[in-house]
């Protein structure tokens, strides 16, 4: 049993064997990557959960960065173009911004040595929000990068980053993904194959808001927002 949680991981472990049962937690896209057949019938002996799904959560994001800081109209998107599935993320933001009449700053950072230069730009351009792309090599490096973003309200794409210091994030609920990956890894142990296990889709989302980060960023949050919030840290 091999359980994989980013594309290249699944990928690999693919690469290595078509027997061993593979269950992938946080890949997008594994029908257009190759991994499966489909959703509903995967086929070979890759199984699990899907982020798909997940670009559309973008729009989602923007929003509420707008509601949060009316204020704000130029608004800077941080992605990383070693991603390849990145590319429509991209394009969902810049849709979701021209509908909002937000001015969006792109700006790309393919490694951590590159992050000190994305913010420089971004502050010279006179950013007054960020929103981040949903990336493990951003994941990684979620407390430099909310260190780097201590003047800039910032949407991330998990808890994790507000837990490091991070404002806001609305995204998928990834402790509870592994959860749902250990029924697969039960069910498989238990007999099941996984060609025949449906791969399920990433549906819970949550919106997290760091009060502390607020309050050093002189922001007052709206109580409508605070309201919908499923976790706020104080």
């Amino acid at each position: 049993m091999i359980v994989g949680a980013a594309m290249a991981a699944v990928k690999a472990a693919k690469d290595a064997t078509s027997t061993v049962p593979i269950v992938m937690v946080t890949v997008t896209d594994p029908v257009g990557e190759g991994l499966i057949a489909s959703l509903a019938r995967p086929g070979g002996n890759v199984t699990g959960l899907t982020m798909t799904p997940t670009w559309e959560i973008y729009a989602k994001q923007l929003e509420l960065l707008k509601e949060a800081i009316p204020r704000a109209k130029r608004i800077a998107f941080l992605w990383s173009p070693a991603n390849r599935a990145a590319p429509p993320a991209v394009r969902i933001v810049e849709d979701g911004a021209r509908s909002l009449g937000l001015d969006l700053q792109v700006v790309g950072a393919r490694a951590p040595e590159e992050l000190e230069r994305a913010f420089r730009t971004m502050t010279e351009a006179r950013a007054q929000a960020l929103l981040v792309l949903a990336d493990g090599s951003f994941f990684a490096q979620r407390a430099r990068l909310t260190a780097l973003a201590h003047r800039l309200p910032t949407m991330f794409a998990s808890t994790e980053y507000v837990q490091a210091g991070g404002l806001f994030s609305y995204g998928t609920n990834y402790p509870e993904l592994y959860r749902r990956a250990a029924v697969y890894v039960d069910k498989i142990l238990e007999g099941a194959k996984p060609a025949d296990l449906a791969v399920e889709q990433a549906r819970n989302f949550e919106l997290v808001i760091n009060l502390e980060t607020a309050k050093a960023l002189n922001l007052t949050i709206p109580p409508s927002l605070l309201a919908r919030a499923d976790r706020v840290i104080e």
